[in-house]
């Protein structure tokens, strides 16, 4: 009797492999479990087992596996329904889905080892010198790398000399394993137990010379008073402010003995605040209306205005679920709001909070992992960004996602290029458990689908505590600039603005949609402004690192002092961003403590938290930022948000340029006034007529939806149609050309739906690769799997013609 096992392989490969089991593992192995397997030539990977059968391939024959990693499986099945689901819906590979979904301390990839084998007796005058250097670093070390090898012997081609010592059956090969997630120890310390009674502390204290053993010892007693719980070195060491190596010389001493304690690597029950959550009447009207769509529709969408108490609904639902012992996932779509909303929600939930996003740390990603698996109460309500999908639940509840119009919620790059909200919301269909969608301002495809009756729809039309919506005042920069009345980017309304904001003690944010000092460096005398030499972009100028960068390769180069082209010293900055804000508002304001959040602050795990911290406990007057100050963050103190320039976000090449430039700007405005004063926001405009910030203007939500919706239907966009992208790359430009004329030409006889291009985009080349897209949009009427899998076939055949073969294409479902 033959039995088998079906893996998916972490590669970009859209099959299963069939792998040879003895009966013994047949009945042990369960689906979910992780396998290691050997894989091409001799390398082995984590697999994980998704069928058990008795059907031997036929195209190949199937290999053994090389060993079991799991007791007991680690993914379930909802997961791995879920995960096929977005293969086949994003058009990707499995192995992409699973390489993407588990934490890579759980995806162990193979080294090469190589050991002496002991039984062998060697004839050292029979080896060469290379082989002689192998065998004696072999004496010295149990067993060495192929590496260890290569930096042994200071040469590349090393696997004839290791092919010969195998011959000579001097070496064996294995390939190892390595789990990588080791538990948190601690490290704490006590009091040695020769000194418990009190006659031995005196003489103890009298015995010790230097004043600053004595002092560690005093304080080691006071800690003990205070906390009457275990004192671990890091606080023993940093509350008497001195150095571990004293801790050391009392432990040898004989005073102290350190011991280990095993511990999670995140803790929130110290922020746990026994009060009880009273909702508003506003609030408790929607609530209400939630739980009676709840019987009737799986999903429902809460469209609140900016402040207007949606965290206290989600954390009422959230109780509610908890109570019935259920699982609640809750989706933020930026890593930094994460950090407020743990601080508000373990002050409910204690330790039933878990984090999960790509800051953290690889075992403490595998800790979530586990306790979500255990179903464990640690784990009970899961906040995390789009990621935070793919843990193991087994009795999910309800899942909010929060800001659900933002763009971050669909990944681009790399495979699988999933939208959040939408596989959020096949999940819980799969658990037959809710999905709540809030926003201030939903995207237009979750507002139609509410609209038309899909989803259920709950309004909140005012803020928390009845505090007024921000007044909004528009700044005519072309007149202002005509008038002299401007500094710099500021205009004199802004300026006196945050005059009036530092003189109530208030604080202020600014929005400018763009990082660093300016995007462009310009020679007045011929014009020439220099561009990465691998992309199709000018060279962004940062000024604090005074060089040249390019945003979408990381080139970069220093600062010229002349143009390269004419050698003209007169070179002008051109546009601004971020930095140049901040520097304007320090001669301005130069005794005001002004910081920045873009994506150059912000690189640490730990550097969200203390911009936001700092800025919501008031050490920071004003915060200049990008799009990450435009979501959900809540700092009661802001009484002014200014928009630096609201027109660059508005003519984007881009059919949701109109809608996006809206949910920024109200997003924004939603930040100021959010206590008892009435906020204020400035928006700079060149063009203040303009209908999107007219209706920003007005909070005209509804005016902004009916207008996008004409146009998208005229011009066939979501929700009428669905759009799929298909993006060609290739570093020769011909071999490019050529190639997407020919996909665009099959794909149009065998389609009878709108196929355009082959289209250069606005940045036709990045990373020395030129691009090429091609649009496919699919009525809401036609089928739409059948239409997916005739352009599967068409990808296949290109992928066969031999020219072709190089272009790399990249398919985006629903790319918007």
């Amino acid at each position: 009797m033959n039995y088998f096992i079906e893996v998916i392989i972490p590669l970009s490969l859209p099959k299963t492999f069939t792998y040879r089991v003895s009966e013994t593992e047949y009945n042990f192995i369960k689906k979910g479990m992780r396998i290691a397997v050997p894989f091409g030539k001799n390398k082995i990977y984590t697999a994980l087992v998704v069928d058990l059968h008795q059907n031997a391939p036929t195209l190949y024959e199937a290999k053994e596996i090389h060993q079991i990693l799991d007791e007991k499986p680690i993914v379930n099945e909802f997961q791995i329904n879920l995960w096929f689901w977005i293969a086949s819906y994003y058009m990707c590979n499995v192995g992409d889905v699973y390489r993407g979904a588990l934490p890579s301390a759980l995806l162990l990839e193979s080294e090469t080892i190589i050991s002496q084998r002991k039984e062998t007796f060697v004839n050292e005058t029979e080896l060469s010198d290379d082989e002689f250097l192998v065998y004696e670093a072999l004496q010295h070390q149990s067993s060495l790398k192929v590496q260890n090898i290569i930096d042994i012997l200071n040469k590349k081609t090393i696997l004839p000399v290791i092919q010969r010592l195998i011959n000579k059956n001097i070496i064996s090969l294995e390939e190892e394993i390595q789990e990588e997630y080791k538990p948190k120890l601690t490290r704490y310390i006590r009091l040695h137990e020769n000194y418990s009674a009190e006659e031995n502390l005196i003489t103890l204290l009298d015995s010790l010379k230097s004043d600053k053993r004595k002092n560690l010892v005093l304080q080691y007693f006071q800690l003990q008073a205070q906390e009457q719980k275990p004192i671990s070195v890091k606080q023993l060491t940093e509350t008497a402010q001195t150095s571990t190596a004293i801790v050391k010389v009392l432990v040898e001493k004989g005073v102290f003995e350190e011991y280990y304690i095993q511990e999670d690597r995140v803790n929130f029950d110290k922020n746990k605040l026994d009060n009880q959550l009273s909702l508003s009447e506003a609030q408790q009207k929607a609530f209400t209306e939630i739980e009676n769509i709840f019987i009737e529709k799986d999903v429902c969408l809460l469209h609140g205005v900016t402040s207007s108490g949606k965290t206290e609904i989600y954390t009422k639902l959230i109780e509610n679920c908890i109570a019935e012992g259920k699982q609640v996932l809750y989706l933020l779509p930026e890593i930094a709001l994460t950090t407020q909303l743990v601080g508000r929600l373990t002050q409910h939930f204690g330790n039933k909070v878990a984090v999960f996003h790509s800051k953290y740390s690889n075992n403490e990603r595998v800790e979530v992992w586990n306790q979500v698996l255990n179903t464990s109460e640690k784990a009970q309500v899961v906040i995390g960004a789009r990621s935070a999908l793919f843990l193991p639940f087994s009795n999910l509840g309800l899942i909010i996602v929060d800001e659900e119009h933002e763009p971050t919620f669909k990944q681009q790059d790399p495979a699988p290029r999933y939208h959040a909200r939408d596989s959020a919301i096949v999940l819980a269909n799969a658990h037959q458990s809710k999905v709540l969608l809030g926003s201030a301002t939903p995207s237009i495809e979750t507002y139609y689908n509410a609209t038309s009756g899909k989803f259920g729809l709950v309004s909140l039309k005012e803020r928390f505590g009845k505090v007024q919506m921000p007044e909004i005042e528009l700044v005519d920069l072309k007149d202002s600039y005509f008038r002299k009345k401007m500094k710099g980017h500021f205009s004199l309304t802004l300026i006196e603005q945050i005059i009036e904001a530092f003189t109530n003690n208030e604080q202020v944010i600014l929005f400018q949609n763009r990082r660093g000092f300016s995007p462009v460096l310009e020679c007045m005398t011929c014009g020439h402004v220099p561009q990465c030499p691998q992309c199709d972009v000018s060279l962004t100028y940062h000024k604090y690192k005074n060089q040249l960068r390019c945003h979408y390769c990381g080139y970069n180069m220093a600062k010229p002092s002349n143009c390269h082209v004419c050698s003209s010293v007169d070179l002008e900055t051109k546009g601004f961003g971020t930095e140049q804000i901040e520097l304007e508002l320090a001669e301005l304001f130069p005794n005001k403590n002004i910081k920045r959040m873009d994506q150059d602050t912000t690189r640490g795990k730990y550097s969200f938290e203390k911009i936001i911290d700092g800025f919501k406990n008031r050490e920071i007057d004003v915060l200049v930022g990008t799009q990450m100050l435009a979501k959900g963050l809540d700092f009661d103190n802001v009484s002014l948000v200014g928009i630096m320039n609201a027109d660059n976000m508005l003519y984007h090449p881009d059919f949701r340029a109109f809608e996006r430039s809206y949910q920024m700007m109200t997003q924004v405005s939603g930040r100021s006034g959010r206590s008892e004063k009435r906020g204020k926001v400035i928006i700079q405009t060149y063009n203040p007529l303009h209908n999107v910030i007219q209706q920003v203007t007005n909070n005209d939500y509804e005016g902004m939806y009916k207008e996008q919706l004409y146009e998208r239907k005229i011009y066939y966009y979501p929700p009428f149609y669905r759009l799929i992208k298909l993006t060609l790359k290739h570093r020769d430009f011909d071999k490019l050309k050529e190639g997407s004329m020919w996909l665009y030409q099959v794909l149009q006889q065998n389609l009878s739906i709108p196929v355009l291009g082959p289209e250069e985009p606005a940045i036709s080349r990045i990373r020395n690769e030129y691009i090429r897209t091609i649009m496919i949009k699919i009525p809401s009427e036609v089928p739409l799997q059948s239409t997916k899998k005739t352009i599967q076939k068409v990808l296949n055949s290109f992928d066969v013609v031999p020219q072709y073969r190089t272009i790399k294409v990249t398919v985006n479902v629903d790319f918007y």
